[in-house]
């Protein structure tokens, strides 16, 4: 990345800003005063409104995802306005807004970009691990990853869309089209989106919280599931498919106990504790378990498509960015309900 300013940054920005960096996995993340980032070719330079926090950020974090830059400014959940472009940027311009996802680059010339898989691109760089990200007033993107935002998402509520939102959506598409009950496993960030979509597309959710998590379930009866209860629970009808978003390997049996013959069972995390072994009839029947892995820019823009028109309300809790430990904390001990927001 350049370290001298384009010729065309604003003449008003300064040298330096606010981060918080990862410097070591397994350590709280340090307050820093860093050099101001410069876009390279095809980036753009965007002045952070607010940055979701992901439980990926935790796994990110607790050093289970373990191929980290570092020093890294963890955060991919990004709602900005662009400053100023490098060089080769064509189809944004200053003032615009914009959402920064997981998927920050990948190189469309590998065998799964040339196949429309680019989710699973060999090349491929994301927000937040290999690319610093949003725990910062100010971050670099490339503008072929940044996803054009409506005004009505130009606010903290919205940072929640660009990995919640987004992987929830791309966990959705494989459940099925003759789904009907849908089991969601952890109601947090991504599944308290999830449900505003399914019931707009007519669907029964059910939803299963840790044990014992009242507050939990009562949130999700209030987002409208039909049914919520304990993950250890059967629920009352056989589900037609269940998406897991809690990180928990022995939800995966539990899960295919619940679902229907044919049914579908999505786990949609990038990291997840082991599944421990199960008996051979929780598969047969033609059940499916199935992993998703990042997204792709054609889920982005169905999903920020569909989004207004749902429309699509966050429950979120902000934190401003020196607390960013505290709201990983909070994360870490299922203390929030909706989902954790920066704000700079």
């Amino acid at each position: 990345m350049p370290t001298t300013a384009h010729a065309n940054a604003p003449v008003s920005l300064p040298s330096t800003m606010q981060a918080m960096v990862l410097e070591q996995p397994r350590r709280s993340l340090v307050a820093r005063t860093v050099p101001l980032p410069v876009p390279g070719p095809g980036q753009v330079l965007v002045k952070l409104i607010a940055c979701g926090i992901c439980r990926t950020d935790l796994h990110v974090v607790d050093g289970e995802l373990t191929h980290p830059k570092l020093p890294l400014i963890p955060g991919h959940e990004i709602v900005a306005r662009v400053v100023y472009s490098g060089p080769d940027v064509a189809g944004l311009q200053a003032g615009d807004l914009v959402g920064i996802p997981w998927l920050g680059y990948t190189c469309g010339h590998c065998r799964y970009c040339l196949a429309g898989k680019e989710n699973l691109c060999e090349n491929a760089r994301f927000t937040g691990y290999t690319i610093d990200g949003g725990y910062a007033e100010y971050t670099v993107a490339f503008a072929k990853f940044c996803f054009p935002l409506v005004d009505r998402y130009a606010n903290p509520g919205g940072a929640p869309l660009l990995c919640a939102g987004l992987i929830g959506y791309r966990s959705y598409t494989f459940i099925g089209d003759d789904v009907h009950r849908l089991g969601i496993y952890g109601f947090g960030a991504a599944a308290h989106i999830l449900i505003q979509v399914a019931r707009y597309q007519g669907k029964e959710v059910y939803a299963f919280t840790r044990d014992g998590d009242q507050e939990g379930q009562d949130f999700a009866r209030s987002m409208g599931a039909v049914w919520a209860g304990d993950s250890s629970a059967t629920p009352p009808q056989p589900l037609d498919a269940a998406i897991l978003f809690a990180p928990v390997g022995a939800l995966v049996p539990l899960a295919l106990r619940s679902t229907d013959k044919g049914g579908t069972v999505v786990c949609g995390g990038i990291h997840m504790s082991d599944i421990p072994s199960f008996p051979y009839d929780l598969l047969w029947e033609e059940r499916v378990v199935r992993s998703v892995a990042n997204l792709t820019r054609k889920d982005g823009a169905e999903f920020l498509d569909l989004a207004p028109r749902v429309p699509v309300e966050t429950t979120i809790h902000t934190f401003p960015l020196q607390q960013a430990n505290e709201a990983l904390e909070a994360l870490r001990q299922g203390k929030i309900h909706g989902a954790a927001v920066l704000v700079p």
